[in-house]
């Protein structure tokens, strides 16, 4: 068990750390996240293979639409979030891609029929003064970057809520087949797009590419996915905000962007009242016990 924490948050740390190797790659962002899911499922279908794994059941042609659609929508949201890192701040961009939860929690009433507690009503406004306090800050910040991020919060939630339908392929086969179609709907984007343009970068965005597309998404989608499954969903849930918190502290301490108070007093709001809303109320857990 501790083993698996540990693992876990090492995966966590290490997708807090992907911003600044993405800013020295100078390829389009549709570009980058192609070679990120090429890279990722490549390494992923060979530690599938060293543990003989077969990630194409007999019951993978019923979910083969889920997955199509919610592997383009993880194309799309590493996009924008790209986009998002090369017009605002890293930490602007991470707070605005963890507003995700909070979409989530409002159309899971429309869309699977769970009624609203008074606490996720709370949460969601609170969050969402968060998201007004971050985005209300003259000259922090870029308007269009903070759109980016709002984006890729909404096609994560989109990833999260079309994974709830799939529930025959489970754990990182499903992650590897998402990527193997997020390469299926991400090859004609690119090519209609300005296609490959390698050429252009030099040693370090080579060397920051290949850590983006092995390390950022192979390695630790494989330690992410071994260490998840022995973590309870609650703990995991918590264990996740080390990603935002590093991404933060990079964006402050290492890429000296600046965080006004406003924005660190936003991101406070939507981090806590997103974990809290995590959280299973008292009334619940008595129940279960």
């Amino acid at each position: 068990m501790r083993k698996s924490i540990r693992m876990y948050l090492l995966s966590m740390a290490v997708f807090g750390t992907i911003a600044p190797f993405v800013r020295r790659i100078s390829v389009s962002s549709g570009e980058l996240a192609l070679y990120r899911a090429i890279l990722g499922a490549a390494l992923i279908g060979a530690y599938l293979l060293i543990r003989r794994e077969n990630p194409f059941s007999a019951k993978l042609r019923r979910e083969i639409l889920l997955l199509l659609l919610s592997g383009g929508a993880m194309g799309i949201n590493w996009i924008l979030l790209f986009e998002a890192y090369r017009y605002t701040t890293v930490s602007t961009a991470t707070l605005c891609y963890y507003f995700a939860p909070v979409i989530v929690t409002l159309l899971s009433p429309i869309l699977f029929r769970e009624a609203l507690t008074p606490r996720q009503i709370l949460c969601f406004f609170m969050a969402t003064l968060g998201l007004v306090l971050i985005t209300g800050v003259e000259g922090r910040g870029n308007l269009t970057g903070i759109l980016f991020g709002l984006g890729a919060a909404a096609f994560y939630a989109a990833v999260v809520l079309l994974n709830k339908y799939i529930r025959h392929t489970a754990g990182i086969q499903r992650t590897f087949l998402q990527f193997l179609a997020a390469i299926v709907i991400l090859i004609p984007y690119v090519a209609s797009t300005g296609g490959v343009t390698l050429s252009r970068l030099n040693s370090i965005g080579w060397v920051c590419l290949l850590v983006v597309g092995i390390f950022h998404t192979g390695i630790t989608y494989c330690l992410y996915f071994s260490s998840l499954k022995a973590i309870p969903g609650q703990s995991a849930a918590i264990l996740s905000y080390i990603d935002p918190l590093v991404a933060v502290l990079i964006s402050v301490t290492v890429l000296h962007e600046p965080l006004s108070w406003q924005q660190a007093l936003g991101g406070t709001l939507i981090l806590g009242f997103t974990l809290w809303n995590l959280l299973p109320e008292r009334q619940k857990s008595q129940q279960r016990g």
